[in-house]
């Protein structure tokens, strides 16, 4: 499976959730976000799963 491939929060949904907040952010910065988390997401399940 590619990273990105099974994401629940999609990058129209993450920028309603921004402006709801009052952030603003485009379309390819929330993609580029999303990607950064999910890249995050990973290292740190497979640092925990070395333990």
């Amino acid at each position: 499976m590619e990273m990105g491939e099974s994401r629940k929060i999609t990058p129209e949904k993450a920028i309603k959730i921004l402006n709801k907040n009052g952030k603003v952010a485009t379309l390819e910065q929330v993609k580029a976000m999303l990607e950064f988390l999910q890249f995050l997401a990973v290292i740190i399940v497979n640092q925990y799963l070395r333990r």
